[in-house]
């Protein structure tokens, strides 16, 4: 009997120091609180520093991981630790994707970049969708 996998991981960029990783964490969170059965977060620096119910879940369940700039720490940490995502996002190709340019700001997002972090969500969700059909 094959079990249907119904959660999926999300591992967000923890970069602080770029405006994409502030970006991704709130598009993650938004994703999270619209879809609180099929999905949860990873704590990348948890998860990196050896988190176990981390690492667990992700080496059980599928995930996405969402990275801010093409360094991918949250891609390459969690392929390193617990296999590949079933999913990489990268922020700076869905912002291209959508015709929309990347924040300025470190914190405190506004209404200008709102249309970043719901099309970012939406991209997200969509991955959450297609992981959850191949499972």
């Amino acid at each position: 009997m094959d079990i249907k996998v119904q959660k999926v991981g999300i591992v967000s960029c923890s970069g602080e120091e770029i405006p994409e990783g502030t970006l991704s964490r709130l598009a993650c969170r938004k994703v999270l609180d619209e879809r609180p059965g099929e999905t949860v977060t990873i704590c990348l620096p948890l998860f990196i520093a050896g988190g176990e119910e981390e690492r667990t879940f992700a080496q059980n369940y599928p995930t996405i991981t969402v990275d801010g700039c093409d360094k991918m720490c949250a891609a390459k940490a969690t392929e390193m630790l617990s296999g590949k995502p079933s999913k990489s996002l990268l922020i700076p190709e869905i912002l291209k994707k959508h015709g929309l340019k990347a924040p300025t700001k470190l914190r405190h997002f506004g209404p200008e970049e709102d249309a970043a972090v719901k099309a970012v969500a939406e991209e997200i969700s969509k991955a959450v969708d297609e992981v959850l059909e191949e499972a």
